[in-house]
């Protein structure tokens, strides 16, 4: 297939547009001038004929005939004044006189058809013809009947004595016709040169910011994520579809970082277990461990094992979470007070163990909210547990619901090691630990948090974090559910 560019379709259709405008517009201008002309022609026609063929009856009254010498001589001059040609027949058609300067007229003696005659005095009116063959072409002629009157006193029960035939010379009008078709056409051709002339820029102009985003595609695709396309014109749906690429190209950039990231995040988190598993597992195959040591390294590579099951786990629920649609999961409603009551019994032991006191506002009444309950209980219970563990022995966690408009707010405070205002804002990152030894927290993979977000964003919702004088606060919200 032959392909043209954009900016060839837009100037080649620009110019067909103004092309076959200005042929149909000339042509009903033509077409219009032309009937002008062609009924001024024909008043112009009837109006000097009437008065002729007063004259030809007044002379015919008096001592001349049609066929006079004087009479000839009279609708010659008239003729040759008027710019008509003049004949003069007698009842029966038989052309008697002519308003030919030549002596030997070829028109006399020539009869026309009483036929033609009867048509062409029936209504008085003008028509286009070559009288049977006496005229080599067809011409605008009108036919008056000559009566024998003196030109002053008219009426149709007067005796006929002969017809005139009144025609155009048809040279006149073409010209005029064509002095304005040519002022026409001359405009017109400058106007559409004109025309082609802006098409061809206004075209050029649109398709360069095009031709820019196809380039700046091409580097995209090739690897180059900083490729962006620079665009401040004033053709809104340009600039907006400029503006529609950087906004992709960006987000695509982030979603390149971000998976740089999680690649390098995700291998640090599994070599780590990997080598302390493979380590151990070397030492206790050839013998370096101790037989008396080797169910304490047993229990590590143990250890390690799970850190790696709860891993892959914790990457499997995001990969699910991420991919249901929002629509779907907020189609469904559950009690946000009994999710929570189930977390904390779920968390009991880990609790009682460390000597944890629970301070739980949870009010009597259910609280209907929005969403898909098994995803906010795993929200709630990684909120606990995360508070859970980093709160010191014998210390108190605070957990509260409560309403407020047509949200439901639920709060889990721990005391503890402040978070500093920098990590802050990368604690929903993905393997962000804020204990950089690890030490603190050798059981999590770093994906609690962020699992708790993603599942808030998926729902819609909000989650906020505060720490401060060693009191760190989260709170995130609900929507309540309205039949």
């Amino acid at each position: 297939m032959n392909k043209r560019s954009i900016y060839t379709r837009t100037f080649l259709m620009n110019a067909l547009i103004v092309m076959f405008s200005f042929i149909i517009l000339s042509g009903v201008f033509l077409f219009t001038n032309y009937q002008v002309q062609y009924r001024e022609a024909e008043r112009k026609l009837d109006n000097v004929g009437q008065e002729l063929v007063r004259s030809i009856s007044a002379y015919c009254y008096g001592s001349w005939d049609l066929s006079s010498l004087e009479m000839r001589i009279f609708i010659a001059s008239v003729g040759a004044g008027s710019q008509m040609d003049i004949l003069l027949t007698d009842t029966d058609g038989v052309i008697v006189s002519c308003s030919d300067r030549e002596f030997a007229c070829p028109h006399l003696n020539k009869q026309i058809s009483t036929e033609i005659i009867g048509e062409m005095t029936q209504d008085g009116r003008s028509r286009r013809t070559n009288l049977g063959g006496i005229y080599e072409q067809k011409r605008i002629i009108l036919c008056l009947p000559v009566r024998e009157t003196d030109g002053l006193r008219e009426n149709d029960n007067q005796t006929v004595i002969g017809y005139a035939f009144f025609s155009t010379l048809q040279t006149v009008m073409p010209t005029l016709w064509q002095e304005h078709s040519g002022l026409f056409l001359m405009l017109a051709v400058v106007v559409m040169l004109l025309t082609f002339v802006a098409s061809y820029f206004s075209a050029r102009h649109q398709s360069e910011p095009i031709m820019e985003m196809a380039a700046a595609a091409n580097r995209f695709a090739r690897g180059d994520y900083d490729a962006r396309v620079q665009y401040d014109g004033v053709v809104y749906e340009i600039d907006a579809l400029a503006n529609a690429f950087n906004k992709m190209a960006d987000a695509v950039q982030r979603s390149e970082n971000n998976r740089r990231e999680f690649v390098a995040n995700v291998s640090h988190e599994l070599k780590t277990p990997m080598t302390s598993i493979a380590g151990f597992a070397d030492g206790l195959l050839d013998g370096t461990i101790p037989r008396e040591q080797q169910d304490e390294y047993l229990g590590i590579i143990s250890s390690e094992t799970r850190r790696l099951s709860r891993l892959v786990r914790s990457m499997l629920d995001m990969s699910q979470l991420q991919a249901k649609e929002t629509g779907e999961v907020l189609a469904k409603s559950f009690d946000l007070c009994e999710v929570i009551r189930l977390a904390l019994l779920s968390l009991e032991h880990k609790i009682t163990d460390k000597g944890l006191d629970v301070d739980a506002s949870i009010p009597e009444e259910a609280i209907v909210v929005r969403g898909e309950q098994d995803a906010i209980n795993q929200v709630v219970y990684n909120l606990i547990d995360n508070a859970a563990k980093f709160a010191p022995g014998g210390s108190v966690l605070r957990i509260a619901v409560w309403k407020q408009g047509a949200k439901a707010y639920v709060s889990v405070e721990n005391d503890g090691d402040t978070i500093s205002p920098e990590e802050l804002p990368l604690i929903f990152d993905r393997f962000h630990k804020t204990d950089k030894s690890r030490s603190r927290d050798r059981d999590g993979v770093g994906l609690g948090l962020y699992i708790v977000k993603t599942i808030l964003d998926n729902h819609n919702e909000d989650i906020f974090v505060t720490s401060k004088n060693g009191v760190t606060r989260f709170t995130f919200t609900m929507t309540l559910y309205k039949e």
